[in-house]
């Protein structure tokens, strides 16, 4: 239902179009009881519907049913061949699954499509294509061309790949509603952050070598709203306009986190050489916290009291800011920082008063998050870049390997499993009803219980 274009022809009363406007946010839930579309997409971005890996509400304890074990022969529903590269992250609505992929030329960037009760691609649409492509360089193993993940919402799926393009498709056919291609950034070894909805806003992270940015779209149109410079001090210029190693000290991967804080919005954003907090409405910067590092990845936290930011993959530090103040907060608002086995790429997960951080060199280390005291730090298998997911009481850990390690969280590490399927993984996992939609290099999977815990993967897919 075009609920904006109802209001455009509701009668001419303007009281009349206030009430109407005042129940709109109750529209999604009526349309779940009457059994239409649901009140929420299941997976609609990189980390899920509240962008901390949780499968079920924080709070909500009834079980979500999703597999403790499973192989390439037992509970898998399906696997489904996807063509070319993508380290994005499935988002899952309405019986689709959407994925972007680009070969590994990067000279065409495609969104795609997978029917999520069969694993049959409906949709493979090229979006973009580049004549000149920068070369991934030396990050050709951890990075590609289609590692930002897209976004999903009813009627739309927002695809991204950096500087290469920004476009809404129409979810019901494949095609473009609008495109964005005019928004520079060098990415220098390949385009990684993810895109974020809030309220009306497409907001798109830019940190490039040469430009260093955050810029909010207006969803429906993708006509720009807001655009706000990083504000880092670089001292990075060993002659006047040339930066160490072309600009590399500048550049970083991090996905913004939206965060309540005194009952008003905050999206905390992670860049080199400084973490920043800006308004999510207006793009203006309220604070940052500055460090000497870079190539930030993880996505930032908030528990209610502090954000928590990891600052790069130079010194991986895992710093505890406490919200509020003005400008530049780093004398003032820092509450704690670890090096613990701090991850360069996996992003860190709350659970029941405790912080746990990826590390991608085999560990995994649990925090007390108001004092950073670590609880315990424990050797898990093989190297992360995915970030783990939540529910059913377990934390699920996808490595490089292609093996997911399921642990129950709490103040001892217990391993309750390992799983293992073919390929590796660079995504992370998406949830949706009693199913994963896990991504390794080559495929995608549904993982669930099946009756006697036997799958049947489709052949040749």
């Amino acid at each position: 239902m075009n609920c904006d274009k109802y209001l455009r022809s509701a009668p001419g009363n303007p009281l009349i179009r206030r009430r109407l406007r005042a129940l709109l946010p109750l529209l999604p839930l009526l349309l779940l009881v009457l059994g239409g579309l649901p009140a929420l997409a299941d997976w609609p971005e990189y980390r899920g519907p509240w962008g901390n890996g949780y499968a079920s509400a924080p709070g909500d304890t009834k079980p979500v049913g999703l597999p403790l074990n499973w192989s390439e022969t037992n509970n898998v529903k399906w696997k489904t061949e996807i063509p070319h590269t993508g380290w994005s992250t499935p988002v899952v609505m309405g019986g689709q699954v959407w994925l972007t992929t680009a070969p590994m030329d990067g000279h065409d960037f495609y969104a795609i499509c997978v029917d999520a009760d069969t694993g049959a691609i409906r949709f493979n649409e090229k979006v973009f294509h580049s004549d000149n492509p920068e070369s991934l360089g030396d990050a050709v193993s951890m990075n590609c061309y289609a590692t930002p993940s897209p976004v999903i919402e009813p009627g739309r799926v927002y695809v991204h790949f950096g500087s290469y393009g920004t476009a809404c498709l129409d979810s019901g056919t494949g095609k473009a509603l609008w495109q964005r291609t005019d928004l520079p950034c060098r990415h220098f070894r390949g385009p990684s952050s993810s895109l974020i909805i809030f309220e009306n806003l497409l907001i798109l992270t830019m940190d490039g070598v040469d430009l260093q940015y955050t810029v909010a779209l207006d969803k429906r149109t993708g006509e720009t709203v807001w655009k706000t410079p990083r504000t880092a001090p670089w001292n990075d210029e060993t002659t006047p306009g040339h930066p160490t190693r072309e600009g590399d000290l500048r550049k970083a991967h991090s996905t913004p986190f939206i965060a309540i804080a005194a009952g008003k919005p905050l999206m905390l954003s992670a860049g080199a050489k400084a973490s920043y907090c800006y308004d999510p409405r207006t793009g203006q910067e309220l604070w940052k916290v500055h460090y000497d590092d870079y190539s930030t990845a993880p996505r930032p936290l908030f528990d209610g009291s502090l954000a928590f930011f990891i600052t790069g993959g130079t010194l991986r530090e895992l710093w505890a800011v406490k919200p509020g103040g003005q400008g530049d907060v780093t004398d003032t608002h820092v509450a704690w920082k670890s090096k613990t086995h701090i991850g360069r790429y996996a992003s860190p997960m709350l659970i029941d008063g405790l912080l746990y951080v990826t590390a991608d060199e085999n560990y995994f280390t649990c925090f007390e998050p108001a004092t950073g005291q670590v609880v315990w730090s424990e050797r898990v298998p093989g190297r992360a870049a995915a970030s783990p997911v939540y529910a059913d009481g377990r934390i699920y850990l996808c490595n490089q390997q292609g093996t997911t390690t399921v642990i129950k969280p709490g103040r001892t590490c217990e391993v309750l499993a390992t799983n293992t399927l073919a390929g590796g993984f660079m995504a992370s996992p998406a949830v949706s009803g009693k199913s994963f939609y896990l991504r390794t290099r080559t495929h995608l999977y549904r993982v669930e219980s099946l009756p006697s815990g036997q799958g049947t993967p489709a052949s040749g897919k």
